[in-house]
């Protein structure tokens, strides 16, 4: 854990968070999310979109998804992880800790996007709640720049 993060807890841990919490929370991992790029995955395949790779770790950001012939950077944002406007939240527990680290989250995404676009790549981005309420609308959005990018 970073500095910055552990200046934020009192005496630099976790101190007041339950065993069973602690479990929880470590069990959760960033890359491989069966319950968002799993999806994402299934729908990409169901809905015919070919052309794209996982994890492509030559790309800035590591995009979750990447389209190389049409240069376009996918992301799927945890609601959580990346302070959705619409249902992310802040836990009571640790409250400073994880307003930075949310904070330091959505700088970072911001920043990634910048890179991408100054490399000629489009980075898109979709929240879990909008695969889970919304998979058509975001299948239109992907395949209107995957059109549009091949035609650069």
């Amino acid at each position: 854990m970073e500095r910055a993060l552990r200046d934020k807890l009192i005496n630099g841990s976790f101190g007041n968070v339950s065993a069973a919490h602690s479990r929880r929370m470590g069990a959760i991992r960033g890359k491989g999310n069966r319950t968002t790029e799993a999806r994402f995955r299934a729908m990409l395949i169901r809905a015919g979109i070919r052309g794209w790779t996982m994890q492509t770790r030559s790309v800035k950001g590591k995009p979750d998804f990447y389209f190389p012939e049409s240069k376009l950077a996918v992301f799927i944002d945890g609601c959580f992880w990346h302070g959705c406007p619409k249902c992310g939240h802040v836990p009571s527990v640790n409250r400073p800790f994880w307003k930075a680290k949310i904070k330091r989250n959505k700088r970072r995404d911001i920043e990634t996007d910048g890179l991408l676009r100054e490399a000629g790549i489009t980075p898109i981005r979709f929240w879990e709640h909008e695969l889970r309420n919304q998979p058509k609308e975001c299948l239109e959005q992907l395949a209107q720049l995957i059109r549009l990018g091949s035609f650069r």
